[in-house]
């Protein structure tokens, strides 16, 4: 019988991960290895397809040696899709999902399990659904505001032959763990801080990049810690349309707290002196 709940593994980053990969043969292997992961812990398991029959899903499991009829039955593993789950709504919203998995890992406790194990499909984030471009600002705040909170270890499957090079790149890099295939650093790379509530941004910040910037500050408007920094010191350049979308954002916080900015760049440090209405909401840290 699962045992009794168990707080977080330590460190929270293992637990959000993206799995990049290729062709159906490493596909079924990250499966097995998540699906006997939740075994072995008497973690409770959701799968949530999106262009995967969930019938395949057994079957390769079944064909790893792993009884996957018999965790369904007794419900330990459920496989879905993400139509029918946390794209059933009229419109992808971040904060509806994190309530799911609030309640998905109160029920796992309810019955039982040790925490939640999730597998996603990421596919869908590509297409024209709406909502769909508020995905990366789901891949940045979840660590912060889900992961550091509940029992939850989710998977984030990202298929190079249904995903961009662009996309892949710029989703699996907002994770803090990385499994699979690798992801080719993006033009403007956004990931959550390991040690406190914030982002690191590496690369570039202009006019090629305005749509990873807009998830970043719609990020950074809804993150609920107090005080939230920025890391800056993988950033080369910032034009002034995107400092003042941060800047933005960061008025928008309840409080009154300025966003830090941690290592920024000379060239950010010149835009706040020709335009120092911006200081109001934005605080540079140190020299």
């Amino acid at each position: 019988m699962p045992g009794a709940v168990v707080p977080p593994e330590r460190g929270t980053a293992g637990r959000h991960a993206s799995v990049v990969y290729s062709d159906d043969r490493h596909w079924a292997a990250h499966l097995c290895a998540f699906v006997r992961g939740g075994l072995q812990r008497d973690e409770q398991m959701q799968y949530f397809a999106d262009v995967t029959d969930p019938e395949r899903v057994l079957r390769a499991l079944a064909d790893d040696g792993i009884d996957a009829v018999e965790a369904v039955r007794r419900g330990q593993l459920t496989v879905s899709t993400a139509a029918r789950t946390y794209l059933a709504g009229a419109v992808f919203d971040p904060d509806s999902l994190f309530a799911l998995w609030d309640e998905g890992v109160d029920t796992a406790a309810a019955n039982g399990y040790r925490g939640l194990r999730v597998v996603g499909e990421m596919s869908w984030g590509t297409r024209d659904i709406a909502g769909a471009d508020r995905l990366l600002e789901y891949e940045l705040r979840i660590h912060h505001e889900v992961f550091e909170r509940l029992p939850l270890t989710a998977w984030c499957f990202y298929d190079r032959r249904l995903v961009s090079d662009e996309g892949v790149n710029v989703l699996a890099g907002a994770h803090l763990t990385h499994r699979g295939g690798s992801a080719a650093e993006a033009a403007l790379q956004v990931a959550p801080l390991h040690d406190s509530p914030g982002f690191l941004l590496s690369g570039s910040a202009g006019y090629d990049t305005r749509r990873v910037i807009d998830a970043t500050a719609a990020a950074v408007s809804h993150a609920p810690a107090p005080r939230l920094e920025l890391d800056l010191s993988d950033l080369h350049h910032v034009d002034a349309a995107s400092l003042a979308t941060l800047a933005e954002a960061a008025g928008r916080r309840p409080g009154g707290v300025p966003l830090q900015l941690r290592e920024a760049p000379e060239t950010l440090r010149r835009l706040l002196d020709l335009f120092p209405e911006l200081r109001s909401t934005v605080e540079v840290l140190g020299r």
